[in-house]
């Protein structure tokens, strides 16, 4: 009698727990899906779709032990870390979303993460204010101006002068428009700041790293602005507000870091600003 008890027990419990053990797999692919999303906007220009990144610039995700430490993930998602800009427009849900994904594809088995989770880092956070953009009229008409000059020699050689991949000389293959709609659709959504680094550590393809960072700022103002057909939009006079778009001046360590990952794309070809993941 009592043994009948207990397995009627265990099979009430049974039942009883299964409900969750379901909801609790629904919504954790239901996150991880929203994270792939979020990944693919965000982070796969860098990190690659593999995850397996363009290191040292770009660290690889897959197999990153760093990943099982949460606080670590939403801290450089929010405030950024090193050649990543923030990205302060995240909520914490869309974060929690995309920390579950980095720690549980490819190799990585780092666990579940809730909103709750990342909510508790936010809170120990310091605040930044309102973040520019450059939407807010951030950049100057002489930036654009300079930018345009900057970009005819290390740039304009091979991505064209008229910003659309096409080179001067008929022998050099094209590479990736810089300008009008194929640009736009592999930078739609994605910050002044991420463009600003990914030019800055992958940019001569032959020499990353080796303009200054006031070059590296005109040529992206000027990309993103500036089209030989329709001129520049109108800038500020102020240029200081656009230290508020890009992240602080890397160390020497990052350009480094950027000859390092000149060599290794070299090596294996280059995916030019508009790879689109």
């Amino acid at each position: 009698m009592v043994k009948l008890f207990v397995n009627l027990l265990g099979l009430a419990l049974l039942f009883a727990l299964a409900p969750v053990a379901v909801a609790q797999q629904v919504n954790g692919a239901l996150l991880f899906e929203q994270g792939r999303d979020l990944y693919q906007d965000h982070c796969a220009l860098c990190h690659e779709d593999s995850g397996t990144g363009d290191p040292p610039a770009f660290p690889a995700l897959s197999g990153n032990a760093q990943l099982g430490d949460l606080g670590l993930i939403v801290r450089a998602i929010h405030q950024g870390r090193g050649s990543m800009p923030p990205y302060h427009h995240l909520s914490a849900e869309d974060i929690s979303s995309l920390a579950h994904y980095v720690r549980n594809a490819w190799a990585n088995d780092f666990g579940d993460v809730s909103t709750e989770d990342v909510e508790a880092v936010l809170e120990g956070l310091d605040e930044t204010g309102h973040v520019a953009s450059v939407w807010d009229g951030v950049f100057t008409g002489a930036q654009a101006t300079r930018g345009q000059a900057a970009y005819a020699s290390p740039c304009g050689t091979c991505h064209g002068r008229r910003l659309n991949g096409a080179p001067d000389d008929p022998d050099m293959l094209s590479t990736p428009p810089l300008a009008r709609a194929k640009f736009l659709r592999g930078w739609e959504g994605r910050s002044l700041a991420t463009l600003f680094e990914y030019t800055r550590a992958t940019m001569p393809e032959s020499n990353p790293g080796s303009l200054t960072d006031d070059e590296y700022v005109d040529m992206s103002i000027s990309s993103r602005t500036c089209s030989p057909s329709a001129g520049c939009r109108r800038g500020m006079t102020n240029s200081n507000p656009i230290r508020r778009v890009l992240p602080r001046s890397s160390s020497s360590s990052s350009h480094e870091a950027a000859d390092a990952s000149c060599q290794s794309r070299t090596r294996r070809g280059c995916r030019g600003p508009d790879h689109n993941p």
